[in-house]
């Protein structure tokens, strides 16, 4: 299995790719209604949710490429714990039950990304080989 290890950083940059594939289809949909506007509408400009839009697409963006990877999961991360704690935590007590799987996956894996850096196929990779 140790021969394993070798596939580690490019493990952790499909995950940095996914996750922030997804996460990005949040921040469209909430700004942009692509693919399909959110039930509740799309957000009014300078709100909550539209910042929460914005820091989704933007820092998703980010995390997919691999630029300041660190930076933008740190702030990701809490996004999703405020998220959590503000919107989810408050309809029951386990995440099942209150739509909250997500944000709590999220920012753990955002959580891991800022400890761990993006790994292979990164900007941030690049710039450390140069």
């Amino acid at each position: 299995m140790q021969s394993l290890d070798r596939y580690t950083p490019y493990a952790l940059a499909a995950l940095r790719i996914v996750a922030a594939l997804i996460f990005m289809e949040h921040g469209t949909q909430k700004l942009f209604g692509f693919p399909a506007p959110p039930q509740s509408g799309l957000p009014p400009t300078f709100s909550i949710y539209w910042f929460a839009a914005a820091i989704e697409l933007v820092g998703g963006i980010l995390v997919l490429i691999g630029f300041q990877t660190r930076i933008a999961a740190f702030i990701m991360s809490g996004e999703m714990a405020f998220a959590y704690w503000m919107s989810h935590a408050p309809r029951a007590f386990y995440p099942v039950l209150n739509g909250g799987d997500a944000a709590i996956l999220y920012c753990f894996v955002f959580l891991l990304l800022v400890f761990a850096g993006a790994g292979a196929l990164s900007v941030d990779g690049r710039n450390k080989s140069s």
